[in-house]
């Protein structure tokens, strides 16, 4: 097996956990569906939300949930059951703890990651413009997914260790 190969199915493998790990976290904790989805752009002009964990360890590297103001709103209600009518601290706070269960869940299916990578608390930005940068990493798996009628993207930007 090339390096090529061996690299490819890593990923693949980092996609298919990622989606399981999304699916997993917004069936027991949101209480709704989670599916990945082709559709368009997912964001954002105005009021996006982005929650960061850092990774370190195994493999260096961040995974960001990034959506809508609206997206971020109805992740907030249905996790805690209160319909927030606008981005507070709930949201940020909701948001955030999706994105730390996402990584968590996402790591704990690869047996290496599981006891040899470790996660930062979340990081959320709020804002109407802003943009989210991170050192370029080998390593660059963007999904987009679909819940109810509202849109997210979380993306993995990682390097694993030697």
């Amino acid at each position: 097996m090339t390096a090529s190969s061996a690299g490819k199915i890593g990923i693949t493998r980092f996609e298919e956990n990622l989606d399981r790990a999304t699916e997993e976290v917004f069936t027991t904790m949101i209480g709704a569906g989670c599916a990945p989805t082709d559709e368009g752009e997912v964001v954002v002009e105005e009021g996006t939300i982005s929650a960061v964990i850092g990774l370190a360890g195994a493999l260096s590297g961040s995974l960001v949930l990034r959506s809508s103001s609206a997206a971020a709103i109805g992740i907030a209600g249905r996790m805690t059951g209160i319909e927030p009518g606008e981005v507070d601290a709930l949201v940020r706070d909701a948001v955030g703890e999706v994105c730390n269960m996402v990584a968590g869940a996402w790591k704990g299916f690869d047996p290496v990651l599981a006891s040899g990578c470790l996660l930062s608390t979340p990081t959320v930005v709020a804002g109407t413009s802003y943009e989210l940068f991170s050192q370029r990493a080998p390593i660059r798996i963007e999904r987009r997914y679909r819940f109810e009628d509202l849109l997210f993207t979380i993306t993995l930007s990682c390097e694993l260790q030697k």
